[in-house]
């Protein structure tokens, strides 16, 4: 009677075994499908966003704005088309494999990558958000220095050049927020500089203006003396 009920539990284990294994099987290839589907997907998107990049020329842009130096000098190369499109591929890489696991029933797991994934957003803009300050400070650059060359106002180069550094100290506080990294503190130093860039501007504008507009008054001076 022993030796029939532990042949019983026996064959009865190794049902259960087989049963298990045989509903798990369809899973698991339907997940390994969703997988390789989406790494073809985020694979395909990746590269579409990196020749975009290209195409636009945004690292020679950066390369002006002298985004190239500084990174040079932690060792890290510059191109933006290939970052940005890995953030890219990854991103649609993860949400198919949070499906996938989602199939296979790994909830855990599938909370963790949930959390990754919800986070990569916010990585992607705070990315575009420089890319964007790098060609905005390089632009604005050359208007200021134009501008105030014009206007024969002295420190003209170093308005030009404190006009790009305002503006790349923005884009990195506004990354730092985006990220959500000490945004109280991000918040304070960027009401801060506003403050302290508003009475700078002032000051310089100003100054400048009184100068340019000394030389214009002077220079319509002399015409009406010459018609004279």
């Amino acid at each position: 009677m022993t030796i029939n009920t532990w042949s019983e539990v026996l064959s009865l284990s190794f049902k259960n075994l087989w049963l298990g294994v045989v509903g798990f099987v369809p899973n698991l290839v339907v997940a390994i499908v969703i997988v390789l589907l989406g790494w073809g997907i985020g694979a395909l998107l990746g590269r579409i966003v990196s020749q975009v990049m290209k195409a636009i020329k945004v690292d020679e842009a950066l390369r002006r704005a002298g985004v190239e130096d500084f990174l040079n000098k932690g060792g890290i190369s510059l191109n933006s088309g290939s970052f940005l499109g890995a953030l890219v591929r990854w991103f649609v890489i993860l949400v198919f494999l949070v499906g996938a696991l989602e199939v296979l029933q790994l909830s855990q797991v599938t909370v963790f990558l949930k959390d990754i994934l919800n986070y990569l957003p916010q990585v992607i803009v705070a990315v575009l958000i420089l890319i964007a300050a790098g060609l905005v400070a390089d632009a604005m650059k050359k208007v200021v220095l134009s501008s105030a060359m014009t206007a024969e106002i002295t420190s003209a180069k170093f308005l030009a050049t404190i006009t790009k550094w305002v503006i790349w100290v923005f884009a990195i506080l506004v990354t730092l927020s985006q990220l959500g990294i000490a945004s109280g503190f991000v918040q304070t130093i960027f009401t801060g500089l506003v403050v302290a860039l508003s009475l700078g501007l002032g000051l310089a504008f100003g100054l400048g203006g009184q100068e340019a507009a000394g030389r214009v008054i002077e220079r319509v001076g002399k015409e009406i003396s010459d018609k004279k």
